[in-house]
């Protein structure tokens, strides 16, 4: 049961609370994304999104609860030191800390070190991976636990997801039982838990052996045997590392799609579910699961992101003109979420559940189809007129020109998609290959820039097809209470006394002036060259 909420509560609960933040950095470096990396991999789309939430959660926290007694952020590093280092450039370090830097001024630094604290430690080990003595220690201070880490690479090897998003789960879910005062676990999953269900997908836990795909059932134990299987025999055989990469990742494919889940990402995020639900015990769980997370909508810095997301990839394809073509249905609902407000929604969420009586496990949508959708038409329409009217340059020095975009052209299914792919570029790809051959490779730059941007193109709509073609609206019933409970409480009169914002309402938004002021223009800072 839901009490009284505002934004004063909120706040106020965080005040003298120790938190452990798991998720906080990515595996990969800061920085731009180039296109050809989006061309060659869909590793691109890595760890950083989940990152980016949880540096927006740290840097919230701190701003509107200075009192709050300790942020512990678990750091996949080798030692104190190098946690220390990762913690200043990849979350203290950031642009969206300006804020909280220009109120604490020369006592920033000092303000930090009092309040975040780097643990060295991975959830893919046992306790953490953390020593017995710290262990004692933070199993005695621990009031709240947020589990952000995950690798969010679609494609990712089957070991590397089980560890992180299995394992990790099972291994987070532990360690929160051995905390003493402990008031609750939030753990951060994806509402594409659902795959690529059609219709209205409900707020519901995953059970046990519970598979998308009917007449299967899901054993984990042995997805685990499996995995170490495959392992020893590619040791056995003495594969190549490449040879071994390739097969760990068909592997999860091949499971992910034997079990009805589209990808490895939320086949093992689901089965991280699952364990959660099976192993708590009493222990208080919230699941939130947002959508397609994007750039910052209000605060602290609108437009700041991390990581490509879905969309993006079709933004920066767009705007520099490496993409006539994609696979999407210009109607069918899009459905994403602006990082700020999936930080609000998990704030308001820990301030609602954590002191129930009742031991239960909760999970919220933090997502936007059926309360305020948005078809993929309205985003496709604002990339279009943002770079006619603000086109990128063409690399050149002094003597670069503007990019001229031309209208895209989209296709409803995949079959369309690959005929269309196989006329414009197999078949003329195949003219060159027949061609070099006859004239001394006369024409191989121009065969590999085709092929180069053939495989591009196939990639991108292989990788998010599903998400594309998504027919389904996530119902948000649960998080609409947490929502009506903050507003029956928070009126205007109390934010026009400057009272923290914590809206997490996409109905609010005007997504043709989301998109054209405020993502785009990020997608343009933060992950363009």
């Amino acid at each position: 049961m839901i009490g009284e909420l505002d934004s004063d509560v909120v706040v106020r609960y965080f005040r003298g609370k120790s938190i452990l933040i798991t998720g906080s950095t990515g595996f990969l470096g800061k920085g731009t994304v180039p296109l050809h990396a989006c061309m060659n991999s869909s590793s691109y789309y890595s760890f950083r999104v989940s990152a980016q939430c949880m540096a927006v959660l740290v840097e919230k926290i701190l701003r509107v609860q200075p009192d709050v007694k300790k942020l512990f952020l678990l750091i996949r590093s080798a030692d104190v030191k190098s946690a220390k280092q990762r913690v200043e450039t990849e979350v203290t370090g950031r642009e969206i800390f300006q804020i909280l830097k220009e109120k604490h001024g020369n006592g920033f630094e000092g303000f930090i070190q009092e309040k975040v604290c780097p643990l060295p430690g991975d959830i893919m080990y046992e306790n953490l991976g953390l020593g017995p003595a710290k262990l004692r220690e933070i199993w005695k201070e621990i009031d709240i636990i947020v589990n952000g880490a995950a690798t969010t690479n679609f494609y990712e090897r089957y070991d590397v997801a089980f560890d992180t998003n299995v394992m990790g789960a099972k291994h987070i879910c532990e360690f929160a039982k051995r905390c003493s005062k402990l008031k609750m676990l939030l753990h951060v999953s994806t509402a594409y838990v659902a795959g690529e269900q059609e219709g209205i997908v409900l707020e519901k836990p995953f059970h046990l052996g519970e598979t998308l795909r009917e007449g299967t059932h899901l054993d984990i134990e042995s997805e685990l045997n499996l995995i170490k299987e495959t392992r020893r025999e590619l040791k056995t055989n003495r594969s190549s590392e490449k040879a071994e990469r390739r097969t760990m990742k068909e592997l999860g494919l091949n499971r992910a799609r034997e079990f009805g889940w589209p990808n490895t990402y939320v086949f093992t995020k689901a089965m991280g579910e699952m364990l959660l639900g099976h192993l708590r015990g009493d222990l208080p769980v919230v699941i939130v699961q947002p959508s397609i997370i994007t750039s910052v909508l209000n605060e602290p810095l609108p437009g700041w992101m991390e990581g490509i997301r879905t969309i993006d990839s079709f933004i920066i394809g767009y705007a520099k003109q490496a993409l006539s073509i994609f696979l999407v249905d210009l109607d069918l609902i899009m459905d994403v979420i602006p990082g700020d407000m999936v930080v609000n929604g998990m704030m308001v969420a820990m301030a609602a559940h954590s002191e129930e009586q009742a031991q239960q496990q909760s999970i919220y949508h933090l997502t936007s189809s059926v309360r305020h959708p948005a078809p993929y038409a309205v985003l496709a329409e604002c990339v279009h007129r943002y770079f006619l009217h603000n086109p990128l340059m063409r690399s050149g020095g002094k003597n670069s020109e503007p990019l001229r975009p031309s209208r895209m052209r989209f296709f409803r299914t995949l079959p369309r998609f690959r005929a269309y792919m196989a006329v414009k570029f197999r078949l003329p790809l195949e003219v060159l290959r027949l061609l070099n051959i006859a004239l001394c490779a006369a024409f191989s730059r121009r065969y590999h820039e085709l092929g180069r941007k053939y495989r591009y193109v196939m990639h991108i709509a292989e990788l998010y097809a599903p998400y594309a073609l998504f027919k389904g609206c996530f119902d948000d019933s649960n998080t609409e209470r947490l929502r009506a409970a903050m507003a029956s409480n928070d009126g205007q009169d109390k934010r026009s006394r400057g009272y923290e914002n914590f809206g997490f309402d996409p109905k609010c938004i005007d997504w043709d002036d989301y998109f054209y002021r405020v993502h785009i223009p990020g997608v343009v800072k933060y992950l363009c060259d």
